[in-house]
């Protein structure tokens, strides 16, 4: 993080919020010694899924593929609401971003001024297609905190190759009318990102991805590696430069995902995922919501993340994490984003 958004997000953190994060990283310490779930507190960090819909067809992408067993669907203002009733005074960061684009949902930027009002760090990941000048005026005004823009290439025919149905000059055009209203209403928020998921036929793009992040004003660029799902036999999207693939090429000619899957992960403690449909799900790699824990439109949160499922999937995972199907290819506990 950069300073000014670094401080922004500590402005967040009340005395009840950090004695909360204190509780959950002391009960996940404890149960990494003990190879036994202990929770104590509420999870810090939210991700809020506001459509499963969008513009779209990447590859690698359930959205994209269109290729859901769940049911598609917009998450409502007053389902939210009542969503963060039970989360409010214990979160401090909530992304709005699962599966799909989050301004597909027109009341998305409502869903985010309800957040803003709790003093949660809010932030959203976009494809920047609906980020219009009336649309980037509200976004601003809107008080989200950061504002990621995937920027998978810097000329129209890289940025195709990936984003398929994506046009570079509408990211360009939005990231402009966002700057704009950046300095014209004189908000030092939200924070802006570009996003490079690098793949085979974009990483020679990346310098060009700088010099467009510093010509438009942008705040930060990430670079960022793709999951690929059919990995082990290589894939066209792999990069050639092992510092931006997740894989590794293996002696025996297939690939293998570089970390060590060691039977912990911080995530099962300190935050989770819930579908706009009230689904509550371990956490980002379970984009088909296969995992379901719990179910808010039955239940308490309170009584889904301390309930015997959750409690059953977090020792599934201090034993054996190798067996469930959503963590091999996971990237937890390696620098998935990294500077070029």
């Amino acid at each position: 993080m950069h300073f000014k958004d670094s401080l922004n997000l500590l402005k967040k953190i009340t005395f009840r919020k950090a004695t909360n994060a204190f509780l959950l990283w002391w009960s996940y310490h404890l149960s990494k010694h003990s190879r036994q779930a202990n929770i104590k507190g509420k999870p810090i960090s939210i991700s809020i899924e506001p459509t499963t819909s969008c513009n779209l067809r990447c590859p690698e992408c359930p959205s994209g593929l269109r290729s859901f067993t769940r049911p598609v669907g917009m998450l409502k203002p007053d389902a939210f609401e009542k969503m963060l009733a039970q989360l409010k005074d214990h979160l401090i960061y909530m992304l709005f971003y699962f599966q799909g684009e989050p301004y597909v949902n027109k009341n998305f930027l409502e869903l985010v001024k309800i957040a803003s009002k709790h003093k949660i760090y809010t932030a959203t990941s976009t494809n920047a297609h609906f980020l219009d000048d009336e649309t980037a005026k509200k976004t601003v005004e809107s008080g989200l905190d950061r504002l990621i823009i995937s920027i998978d290439g810097a000329s129209q025919e890289t940025y195709e190759s990936y984003r398929i149905g994506g046009k570079l000059d509408k990211v360009l055009e939005g990231t402009q009318n966002v700057m704009k209203w950046k300095k014209t209403l004189k908000s030092s928020t939200p924070h802006v990102i570009f996003q490079f998921l690098v793949v085979k036929p974009n990483e020679q793009d990346i310098p060009a991805i700088y010099e467009l992040a510093n010509k438009l004003g942008v705040d930060e660029v990430k670079l960022k590696t793709a999951q690929i799902y059919d990995y082990k036999n290589g894939s066209p999207l792999i990069p050639d430069n092992p510092k931006y693939s997740r894989y590794k090429k293996m002696t025996d000619g297939l690939y293998a995902i570089k970390n060590k899957l060691l039977n912990q992960c911080w995530k099962m403690w300190h935050s989770c995922v819930i579908t706009w449909d009230g689904r509550v799900v371990p956490c980002c790699f379970d984009k088909d919501a296969q995992h379901q824990l719990g179910n808010l439109n039955q239940e308490k949160f309170e009584d889904v993340w301390n309930g015997k499922a959750y409690q059953s999937f977090r020792n599934k995972l201090l034993k054996s994490r190798s067996e469930i199907d959503i963590c091999t290819n996971c990237t937890e506990g390696t620098k998935v984003w990294t500077d070029a």
